[in-house]
């Protein structure tokens, strides 16, 4: 299956108590770069993420971004501390007493009272925490791989499209090499004609600068090689595994096949041929980039 490098995911679950949401994406890159952002209390399972990471995306510039909330109820416990309430109520008691005050303290007389209430956050394992976040991540890059997969078809397409009109335009160059010969030989005969006279045309001479001149402008080698090129282009596609980096080298060696035949190339026709396929190549070039 053909990859993009560009993609997102995003997940979100509640597990272990804590309130976890990853958003995972990438831009295309020659290699596999990774950066993460995630609250400085969990920062000791960035490694553990990025292997897992890893595991799935091979080329691309990769950012994860962990977002987490403790929740109420598992995160957060109120204690008393007795030893402070006893005190604080036994000198109530002794002020009522003592000044005749009636005692009508409520409890919440007590709401707000640092030293006699507690907020105490529980701390879960490593092993907990690390379970909820690579739960999360594992859900974020299977959407971010889905989106992957949805580009790389489409950029699939394109690059298929783009190769099988190539194909039609080799065509089009060798149909169009013979007439170069042919054009060659009537322009050298004229020439021979003009500078000589008719009976005096050395046939076998016109045969072997002709031939000369064919050999010296046959692209059938090229055409071949570029035909090769672009079959193999198609079984990458078909191919496991990321391709990115193969069709890279494979496109340069198209577009040094196509710069030969128009280096040899002595025919305007062909010239324009040339133009077109070059044109097609760097649009192929230019998709493949972003291909893992």
């Amino acid at each position: 299956m053909v990859r993009s490098m560009t993609g997102f995911g995003r997940a979100e679950a509640i597990i272990n108590g804590l309130d976890v949401t990853v958003e995972i994406k990438s831009v295309n890159h020659r290699y596999f770069e990774f950066s993460c952002r995630m609250p400085r209390a969990y920062q000791f399972a960035e490694e553990k993420l990025k292997a897992l990471c890893q595991q799935s995306i091979s080329r691309g510039k990769v950012e994860l971004s962990v977002f987490v909330e403790e929740t109420t109820d598992n995160s957060t416990q109120v204690e008393i501390n007795h030893t402070y309430t006893k005190a604080y109520l036994a000198a109530i008691k002794q002020l009522c007493r003592e000044y005749r005050i009636k005692n009508d303290v409520k409890a919440s007389a007590f709401v707000g009272n640092n030293d006699v209430f507690k907020l105490r956050r529980s701390v879960l394992p490593d092993e907990q925490i690390l379970e909820a976040l690579t739960a999360v991540t594992s859900e974020a890059i299977n959407s971010f791989i889905a989106m992957r997969e949805t580009e790389g078809e489409r950029l699939l397409n394109d690059v298929l499209s783009r190769a099988h009109t190539i194909l039609e335009k080799v065509a089009l160059v060798e149909a169009e090499s013979p007439e170069t010969v042919k054009a060659y030989r009537e322009r050298l005969e004229q020439k021979m004609r003009e500078l000589l006279d008719s009976a005096n045309i050395d046939e076998q001479r016109l045969i072997t600068e002709t031939a000369i001149f064919a050999d010296k402008i046959a692209v059938d080698e090229e055409t071949v090689r570029l035909r090769s090129h672009i079959k193999q282009l198609e079984s990458f596609f078909e191919a496991e595994g990321p391709v990115g980096k193969k069709l890279d080298f494979l496109i340069q060696e198209m577009n040094r096949e196509t710069n030969t035949i128009g280096s040899k190339s002595q025919n305007t026709k062909i010239a324009y041929i040339v133009v077109d396929i070059k044109s097609e190549i760097e649009k192929i070039r230019e998709q493949i980039q972003n291909i893992e």
